[in-house]
């Protein structure tokens, strides 16, 4: 049965619940920016948000760098600070060129985007554990070429490994796509041509 996992994320921050009535901390796992931007606006009014910059597949560093410059310049312009802050991770193109061995020519989305993902979505499980957050998840549903089932298959056994539960969603829903595009023009953000590894470049 295919699952609606939009409507699982809304039901998730419904149920949560604190002593203390604060905001749940949400650690969001953001490829760039412009993918950022619908989510940051449909959830910063309902979490405190640590915007984590993790993705050692692009290439070449120049490129990696200007898309961390430019959501650190989307937060600010949109004026979420403090609810959030944005983290930056190790740049380690290192780690994705060893999953990607032996995996070089499979097609775009096949089994190297997978372990990919994996990756990505590992190190915000750790951090997210490390940093006491009481939710993770990832920007990359927001892409119509990302497979959101995949992404919270993988987010959702990274969340049981490292013990902080995983917040399906699925942001291309209710015109999350068309939005980041708006949001993007708005803003004059950068947009990629490619998702950001030398083989999605060639």
């Amino acid at each position: 049965m295919k699952v609606n996992f939009d409507l699982e994320m809304e039901k998730a921050i419904a149920a949560w619940s604190s002593p203390d009535g604060r905001k749940p901390i949400l650690l969001l796992h953001s490829c760039c920016a412009p993918c950022s931007s619908a989510v940051l606006e449909r959830l910063a009014g309902r979490f405190t948000i640590w915007d984590f910059f993790y993705n050692p597949n692009i290439s070449p560093e120049r490129e990696y760098r200007l898309r961390a410059e430019e959501l650190r310049r989307l937060v600010g312009e949109m004026g979420l600070a403090p609810d959030v802050q944005v983290l930056e991770g190790a740049y380690e193109p290192e780690r994705f060129e060893a999953l990607a061995a032996g995996l070089e020519e499979e097609p775009e989305g096949g089994r190297r985007c997978t372990r990919c993902f994996a990756l990505r979505l590992q190190e915000a499980a750790r951090e997210a554990a490390r940093l006491g957050a009481d939710f993770f998840t990832t920007t990359l549903s927001i892409s119509p070429h990302k497979d959101a089932q995949r992404l919270n298959a993988i987010g959702r056994e990274m969340g049981e490994r490292y013990g902080v539960p995983y917040l399906y969603s699925d942001f291309k829903k209710k015109d999350g796509f068309k939005r980041s595009i708006a949001l993007s023009a708005q803003y004059g953000l950068y947009r990629q041509d490619y998702c950001g590894c030398r083989y999605s470049k060639r």
